[in-house]
């Protein structure tokens, strides 16, 4: 049940009428990260899978982009996200996200300070992409907690 109002446990949205002058420029931000950014498809819905793993957020869990089957995103990329590390199907650029995004929600100083890490991911994305992963990484990740915090939406399926 939600914590800040009576919102329906399928309800993911009706938060932003308790703070619209912040909830709105939010969801002008979260549709930028899912309609303009240039990470590819599998690439952004692992890291994305990875933060919402961390936060134990189940809409988060239970999102699913609607081209993600055109873009070989299938249920075995979303299953496997907690063993990015050692599952044979991913890309060396898809571990690079996920290890980012791991990371990120976990230990972002050491991440800042690996200079192994920052030659690896430079091998896989160029600038412009590395942040818009980092901008997309914070989203997920404060997003998803304030939804798991709040308890918002918990019963959700997205479909972007």
């Amino acid at each position: 049940m939600s914590r800040i109002g009576d919102f329906a446990d399928d309800d993911v949205a009706a938060w932003v009428t308790k703070s619209p002058d912040i909830g709105v420029p939010i969801a002008n931000f979260a549709n930028a990260v899912y309609t303009k950014n240039r990470l590819p498809l599998r690439t952004r819905e692992l890291a994305r899978m990875v933060i919402a793993l961390d936060n134990e957020c189940i809409v988060c869990q239970n999102t699913r982009d609607s081209d993600g089957v055109a873009a070989g995103v299938d249920e075995d990329l979303y299953d496997h996200a907690a063993q990015w590390q050692t599952w044979p199907g991913y890309s060396p650029q898809e571990r690079i996200a996920a290890e980012f995004a791991a990371r990120f929600a976990r230990d972002h100083t050491a991440l800042r300070d690996d200079e192994d890490f920052w030659r690896r991911a430079h091998e896989q994305f160029d600038a412009e992409v590395l942040t818009d992963l980092a901008l997309s990484c914070a989203l997920w990740l404060g997003m998803g907690r304030m939804l798991r915090t709040l308890d918002i939406g918990q019963a959700c399926t997205i479909t972007l």
